[in-house]
């Protein structure tokens, strides 16, 4: 019996519902520098470009909470919260 997983299959398993808390970012104080994303260990989060800057956009169908996006950013702008459901 074969019990691993085929590459690519995370995006197949919506995985976001079982979290308990969720990563809240202050765009406020968010420097734009993507350590985020490139911490996240499910990228979930994507830098999206604006007018002048760019700014993280979390996809919370996948996103876990491990907490690992706030752990990460230097400026401390991603808090995480507990989830309401």
């Amino acid at each position: 019996m074969d019990i691993t997983s085929k590459a690519a299959s995370t995006l197949n398993n919506k995985t976001g519902s079982w979290r308990t808390y969720i990563p809240e970012t202050d765009y406020k104080k968010c420097i734009g520098c993507g350590t985020c994303a490139k911490a996240c260990p499910e990228s979930c989060i994507v830098m999206q470009k604006n007018k002048a800057s760019q700014k993280p956009v979390t996809d919370y169908d996948y996103c876990k909470g491990c907490g690992v996006c706030a752990t990460e950013c230097p400026v401390k702008a991603i808090k995480m919260k507990l989830e309401k459901k």
